[in-house]
Order: C-alpha cells, then structure tokens, then sequence
C-alpha cells in the first residue's frame, strides 16, 4: 500500500521557545530518498543475518502509546485523516499524538503513521524529544482488543518538509509490521511560526 501524502504542514507549531531551549535534533539526512531500514533489510546477507518479522497482529485502534526513553506516556490518541489538501491532519491538542486512520493500525502489516507535535507557545509538545529517540529503543502501543504492540526503533532521520520522502515514510514495507512517529524539527521560521523540518522515526513489530 502506498499513500501520497503531503506532510509540510505536520505538527507545525507557534512562535514561543528560543532556539537554545530547541527540541533534540537527529541529523539531517542527506537525501529525501534515503532508504528506511526495510529497503536496507531486503538484500541478500543482511536480510538473512536480521531476519524479517512475519508477525502481523489483526487491525484495532490505537489507544495509547508509551515511549519510556523519551518520557512520552500518552494514554489516549486522536485520530486523523487528511486535509481538503490531502496532506496529513494534525492533532489540535499540543499534548496529544494522533493516529492515521486510512493507513496500518500498529501491529497490521505496513507502516503504521503516528504525529504529535513538538512544540508550541506554552512549551514543549507530546513528540519534544522525538529526536533523541535511539535504534532500540522500544515503543509501546495499547490497542483497543486489549492488546500492546510492541516496536523497535530502526533508526530516526530528520527531512526538510519540501522534500519529505513520502514512499519511504508511506509507501510498502517488506514482509512486517513497521511504525512511523512524526513530528517538526530542523530551524524554525518565526516569520511563519513553522519549523522547516520533519522528524521521522522508524520502528518495527517485535
């Protein structure tokens, strides 16, 4: 499944902190066509050496998501959909992360999309310190059958919004269940109030 998303707009936030209190910030990527983990796993010794998942849970909403590294325990998600744009809604709460409904739900097949904000005028955002998040660390996302999905980060690259790579965020996984949290980064425009660009992260199903 690939969905052709504009994100430019995802988690923007308000003029209010200065830059020396900015959020943590992962490097910038070089290209908008870096590969995610799942294209570097699909080759021949790799892809044997790690091992893909088959495991797939059956669709249910998220409900809560709980990242320990970083301090984010939400317990309730919001759920989004896309703009008159077609680019990607974003929560109106500051404090609440927000689920893509027309993609994955966490632990189906395919790339789950989870955004939260990173800042706002009052302070810090659900996704602050998204880009302090390291390969390994784990994920927490409490379904509404009951069940957790737990994830594994992969890696987390930051993209400036006019060239976010939206196959490599959206577009097909191979052979598991992945999660994506976006959120702002990079240098903030106070004459828009907009940061110029995205934080992803990448996470599969363990």
């Amino acid at each position: 499944m690939t969905v052709a998303l504009g994100v430019a707009g995802t988690a923007a936030v308000i003029v209010g902190l200065q830059p020396s209190a900015g959020p943590p910030q992962p490097p910038v990527s070089a290209s908008a066509s870096t590969p995610s983990p799942t294209s570097a796993l699909t080759s021949g010794r790799a892809r044997d050496a790690v091992g893909l998942s088959a495991k797939f849970l059956s669709r249910s909403r998220p409900v809560a998501i709980a990242i320990a590294s970083i301090g984010v325990d939400a317990k309730t998600l919001v759920t989004l959909g896309k703009q008159a744009d077609g680019s990607l809604q974003v929560p109106t709460d500051f404090g609440k992360a927000g689920w893509y409904t027309d993609g994955p739900a966490p632990g189906q097949f395919g790339p789950a999309v989870i955004v939260g904000h990173v800042d706002s005028a009052n302070g810090p955002g659900i996704f602050y310190k998204l880009g302090a998040l390291r390969p390994g660390a784990t994920v927490n996302v409490r379904r509404a059958d009951g069940s957790t999905a737990r994830f594994s980060v992969d890696m987390v690259a930051r993209y400036p919004k006019d060239r976010f790579p939206t196959n490599t965020v959206y577009g097909d996984t191979t052979q598991r269940a992945e999660l994506r949290l976006i959120t702002c980064g990079g240098g903030f425009d106070r004459k828009t109030g907009h940061y110029l660009d995205n934080v992803v992260a990448f996470a599969h199903l363990l």
